[in-house]
């Protein structure tokens, strides 16, 4: 657990927090933090990590603990230690010291909480213990894998409004991150040349984070294998010719997330078409970042990116047609088929355990379009959003390899001049950028991303 001293500032920002909530809704919220889960026997458990939207309010990643929040109020519903748990963790703090440490208005023991829910609206946790016990007090079903109805849909949309952008105590959280998790993509570089398996960088990079007394963000992505997007496999062997793809975000200890991708050739040298596929990325990459301000609609940025990538695969002769009516036609996403990035904040996926209520636009849906279907953010940006922007280039052999595929698009794609760039299995650069008032700040500024740099630091 961790109990900070006390900060009249953070107290300042949680209250400020809450009464933009009550400004926005008229009824009594309670948000649960969420409770460990065992790997196999009680006194083993998992990491825990705090809800997100009670991390936003409260401010300490507590665990077993919810909060009441009403007209700008808060009350703390949390249990003392017990006795014993000195002997196995030491003296922890009391209710009361806890309270003092937020800003609490009241503070209750967990078994009063159910006195205080009536006409309560709330958001679901991840984890089964606290769903069930959120479903059983408030009489109706709280489940993380079903969109919120009633008032826990009208307080959806409040925290959307409220967390959508960043105030200057996350803007601080969200620094510290990024700046570990550049730290941590140099480690990764200087640590390939000796490295056997993948799993040696992946250490490199996560000791980096631990010593600054971070965790990861999300599950680490180092893999020679960039073609499988969300790679968690850590054996391959890091031979000469391969890129290595590392997609890691370090996570402050109250939560706050950073998402950073960088991919490097092993040897510390790109092949030519490595460099080739390398560079069209990189332009995607920069374009996009030059047109990020407020105003900007993040659809339209994913389709810039969708079209240098389209430009750059034609001048590469891997493509064949206009660049537009290639991208009319989705064949950019043969090897660009994700969005171009999402929302950072707490959570690395901002908010998306809401589904699309964060992300779209109210009005707007998902595409069924194979190049539009997995954009995850899709309305205009505002200052102090967070973003990130991530295009990439891809060999997917379940896209390549099928039949129809190959049908729809075989006379747009030089089949045989794609197999001279066989080395280029996985390619993406991405990195966190803030929407400030008059145009955009890149968070992760200090982590090279051009070849020759890149090149000069594995090779350091």
């Amino acid at each position: 657990m961790l109990i900070q001293q006390t900060s009249t500032s953070l107290i300042h920002t949680l209250r400020l927090r809450r009464q933009q909530l009550a400004n926005l809704i008229d009824f009594p919220v309670i948000l649960w933090s969420g409770s460990n889960s065992p790997r196999n026997f009680p006194a083993n458990p998992f990491p825990f990590r705090a809800s997100s939207h009670f991390l936003y309010f409260a401010g300490l990643p507590l665990s077993n603990a919810a909060i009441r929040l009403e007209g700008g109020k808060l009350e703390l519903f949390i249990d003392d230690p017990s006795p014993s748990s000195a002997l196995w963790h030491g003296k922890m703090p009391t209710r009361e010291e806890i309270a003092q440490k937020i800003g609490a208005d009241v503070a209750r023991p967990m078994a009063e909480l159910e006195s205080w829910v009536e006409d309560a609206a709330t958001l679901a946790v991840q984890d089964p213990a606290t769903w069930t016990q959120q479903s059983q007090l408030l009489n109706r079903w709280v489940l993380p894998q079903s969109p919120p109805q009633g008032i826990d849909w009208e307080l959806a949309k409040a925290i959307v409004s409220l967390r959508l952008t960043h105030d200057e105590a996350a803007l601080t959280q969200l620094r510290k991150a990024a700046a570990v998790t550049v730290k941590a993509h140099k480690a990764g570089m200087a640590a390939t040349p000796k490295a056997k398996l993948e799993a040696e960088v992946r250490a490199a990079m996560e000791g980096v984070i631990i010593a600054h007394n971070m965790t990861t963000s999300y599950t680490s992505i180092v893999t020679v294998h960039g073609e499988v997007l969300h790679n968690e496999q850590y054996h391959h062997p890091l031979q000469p010719g391969d890129l290595l793809l590392a997609d890691v975000g370090a996570e402050t200890e109250t939560g706050w997330a950073g998402d950073v991708t960088r991919t490097w050739p092993v040897s510390g040298k790109f092949s030519s078409t490595q460099r080739d596929i390398y560079n069209v990325v990189l332009a995607a990459h920069d374009a996009c970042i030059t047109k990020i301000y407020p105003g900007a609609e993040y659809g339209d940025i994913h389709l810039l990116a969708a079209t240098v990538i389209a430009e750059g695969l034609v001048e590469l002769g891997i493509l064949q047609g206009n660049p537009q009516d290639l991208v009319e036609m989705d064949a950019h996403a043969l090897f660009f088929p994700h969005g171009i990035g999402h929302l950072l904040g707490l959570d690395v996926h901002d908010m998306e355990d809401l589904g699309d209520l964060a992300g779209y636009e109210e009005g707007r849906e998902r595409s069924d379009r194979f190049g539009l279907g997995y954009l995850r953010l899709n309305r205009p940006l505002r200052s102090g959003m967070l973003v990130t922007i991530e295009p990439g280039f891809y060999q997917v052999p379940a896209i390549l390899n099928d039949a129809n595929v190959r049908s729809k698009y075989q006379n747009v794609v030089n089949w045989q001049r794609l197999s001279e760039f066989a080395d280029v299995r996985g390619i993406r650069i991405e990195d966190d950028v803030l929407v400030t008032t008059e145009g955009s700040e890149v968070l992760t500024a200090a982590l090279p991303n051009d070849a020759d740099t890149i090149e000069n630091l594995v090779g350091s």
